[in-house]
């Protein structure tokens, strides 16, 4: 089955040369959008009081993640992306838009959860995870064993996980993980929950191009069950 046994990022980090903005972004923005070292208070994250914290994992170039932090200013949200494009990318818009409620880990999303205090995340956000169609690369496969472990840590009791794919065999293996995994509970009551993209939720250039070619994606909603621990040992 090619079951991954724990966490870690495969992929690129750079793409092509940044262009002068982005490259100004990375150098004059994004340092003070860093996360610190060290154990995470979420509340001493961004200066002000905030009313939760969400979190998205592998943002891209970061559209559908600064969509949401415009709408929901009172809300923190924490962005990891190892793809320095897509950093240079999210440093720019959140600088054009005041974005003041952003902070970026540059680096997979381990670094972020196991340096965050437990039932913490009201949301979490993995859409359109790298599919690693292969069977040999399947345990570089994002949504595995050790990747739901590590959320249903920090997650909430009542907290949303939200996934989208466009790969039909990377859906069922999102769907056997989750569904058999004992912190999560499907929320779905009807077809069109995971046929349609509910409103609150932006399509990104990636997705449009998908839909343009005849790709049909697919959108998934967890929540965090109440009264499970999960031991990472």
């Amino acid at each position: 089955m090619n079951e991954p046994t724990d966490y870690r990022f495969y992929g690129r980090r750079r793409g092509r040369p940044l262009n002068p903005g982005r490259r100004r972004a990375l150098d004059a923005v994004l340092p003070s959008m860093l996360l610190p070292d060290g154990p995470l208070d979420p509340a001493a994250l961004f200066g002000f009081d905030i009313e939760d914290l969400w979190l998205e994992i592998g943002f891209g170039a970061g559209e559908h993640l600064a969509w949401q932090a415009a709408r929901h200013p009172r809300i923190g949200f924490i962005g990891a992306e190892p793809y320095i494009n897509g950093v240079a990318s999210l440093a720019a818009r959140a600088e054009a838009e005041g974005l003041g409620n952003l902070r970026i880990h540059c680096d997979d999303a381990a670094g972020v959860l196991d340096r965050l205090p437990g039932n913490v995340l009201g949301k979490v956000f993995i859409l359109f995870p790298d599919p690693w169609p292969k069977t040999r690369h399947r345990h570089r496969r994002l949504v595995a064993r050790p990747m739901l472990d590590r959320l249903a840590r920090v997650m909430r009791e009542g907290a949303e996980l939200r996934l989208a794919t466009d790969h039909g065999d990377y859906l069922d293996w999102m769907l056997e993980r989750l569904t058999t995994h004992p912190a999560f509970a499907w929320t779905a009551a009807c077809a069109d929950d995971w046929r349609k993209r509910p409103a609150d939720w932006p399509e990104t250039r990636y997705e449009a191009k998908a839909r343009a070619a005849g790709v049909k994606s697919t959108y998934l909603s967890f929540a965090r069950r109440g009264a499970v621990a999960v031991s990472l040992v």
